[in-house]
Parts: structure tokens; C-alpha cells; sequence
């Protein structure tokens, strides 16, 4: 199973529209991050967590031909704005696209999406079909058997997902005890971190290494980067030795 960091920037993207800071004005690719998702490779398929406004960029950057499904975390428009492009794959692949997600991500995709859901079908619109993640294990594909985990964002409910010894979160600023226990015995993690400074929604960067601290995995890597915790190099003098910021286009197999 390989996974491929799609995205790994905050709501805003970096370089964010009109910043002339350090991280936004930077030559290093990768300090250039668009909106977090990821995409995982088991065999022949491909499925990705969440359609931010940059999907269409990150499947042709990654010359992505195939895609089995399409996983949400939650309703935020950074997470399923890019949805409308799965209608590429519907036209290429000839079958509605799977989307697992919670009863209040497919409120907000009815609303956002109307067309999709029209009894008066539009030529060329997308081709979805929905199902409920509930609050036990669920399969994608023969292979690959997802865990959901529950996670608050504030006050939003928003899904993290453990497959096999591969846990992803993101947008986390409480995660209870019992959900924990779902992420524990992971190998590798992917975690949510925004920068230093205390925030109401997403954890700090002393919040997310406590919280590896408590997981213990192998190998960690903070996604939803924003500009204000620095460049890509500073970021990385400022982590323990198996703690890594994400990239756009890093990949690492599991």
C-alpha cells in the first residue's frame, strides 16, 4: 500500500493570496502546498481522502488515471470543494464514484452539489454514489478494511480513518481516550499541526508531538501546514528524529 501526500496546506493554501512573508514568497517547492488530501494505492486502486479546491491539480499533477473512491473527513469547503472533477473518471471509468462520508458531509454535498442530486439530470455532471460511514469498520475495496475515528474540531465532528497500521487525522483539536485506543498500535501517522501559536480548532505544534508522544508510532508527518509555522526547512530543525512535515508529492509505501 502506497500513500501519496496530495495536498498538505491549510484552508488557504500556501502561498496565501496577497502574503509577502518568508514561507509565501519562498523558491522551495515545498513550501508551495495546496489543500490537505491524501491518496492511497492498494494494487491497481486508487482512493482519496477529501476534494478540496485543488483536486483537479493534484490528480493531473500526479497523472492519476483510475480512482475506486473518494473518502471525506468532514464538510469544511477545503475538504470537498474539488468534488465536481470525479466526473472526469466518471466519463474515463463509466461508474458512479463512491463516496464514504457522514450523514452531515452529505447534507452539506446536497446543498453545495444540488445539481448532483437533481431529479432533472444535467448532461455531464458528476456521478456519485453515497454511502453513510457509521460508527464501525467499513471496506473499499476487498483489501482495505477502514476504521473510522472520531475526532472534534472544535465543535465540528470530523473523521480520521486507520487503515491497517496507517492512521490519517486531520482538522483535530480533541481526540477522546476511546478513540485514541483505535489509533494506538499504528505505524505510521499522519496528524494535523498549524504551526506553533495556540489555535481554537487545530492542534499546535506542542499539542500534535504530545500526541504522537501518547501514539507512539514508527514514523510521524504533520499535514494542514500553514505559512505562519515557517519554511518547509525550518519546520523540519524543529521536530523529534522521527517526526516529518509533509510535502506535496511525498510518498512512502506501508
Amino acid at each position: 500500500m502506497k500513500i501519496t501526500i496530495l495536498g498538505s496546506g491549510t484552508s488557504q493554501g500556501v502561498p496565501v493570496i496577497t502574503c509577502d512573508c518568508k514561507v509565501c514568497q519562498s523558491n522551495d517547492p515545498k513550501d508551495n502546498r495546496t489543500r490537505s488530501s491524501i491518496m492511497i494505492t492498494d494494487g491497481e486502486e486508487n482512493h482519496v481522502i477529501d476534494t478540496g479546491p485543488d483536486f483537479r491539480q493534484q490528480m493531473l499533477r500526479e497523472k492519476v488515471k483510475t480512482l475506486s473512491s473518494v473518502l471525506l473527513t468532514h464538510e469544511h469547503k477545503d475538504h470537498i470543494a474539488g468534488l465536481d472533477d470525479v466526473r472526469a473518471f466518471n466519463f474515463r471509468e463509466k461508474r458512479p464514484m463512491q463516496v464514504y462520508c457522514s450523514t452531515a458531509v452529505e447534507t452539506a454535498l446536497h446543498r453545495e452539489f444540488h445539481y448532483v442530486f437533481s431529479n432533472d439530470k444535467y448532461p455531464g455532471i458528476p456521478k456519485i454514489e453515497i454511502n453513510i460511514i457509521e460508527d464501525k469498520d467499513f471496506k473499499i475495496s476487498e483489501t482495505l478494511n477502514i476504521t473510522p475515528i472520531h475526532v472534534m474540531h472544535y465543535k465540528m465532528p470530523v473523521l480520521g480513518f486507520r487503515i491497517k497500521d496507517f492512521t490519517y487525522i486531520t482538522d483535530a483539536k480533541t481526540i477522546s481516550e476511546e478513540e485514541k485506543n483505535k489509533i494506538k498500535g499504528s505505524k505510521i501517522l499522519i496528524v494535523n499541526c498549524l504551526h506553533e501559536m495556540e489555535h481554537i480548532s487545530h492542534f499546535n505544534l506542542t499539542e500534535a508531538l504530545a500526541f504522537i508522544d501518547e501514539i507512539k508510532p514508527e514514523k510521524a508527518y504533520l499535514i494542514h501546514i500553514s505559512h505562519y509555522f515557517g519554511t518547509h526547512e525550518e519546520i523540519k530543525s524543529k521536530l523529534p528524529a522521527n517526526v516529518f512535515p509533509c510535502w506535496d508529492g511525498l510518498n512512502f509505501e506501508i
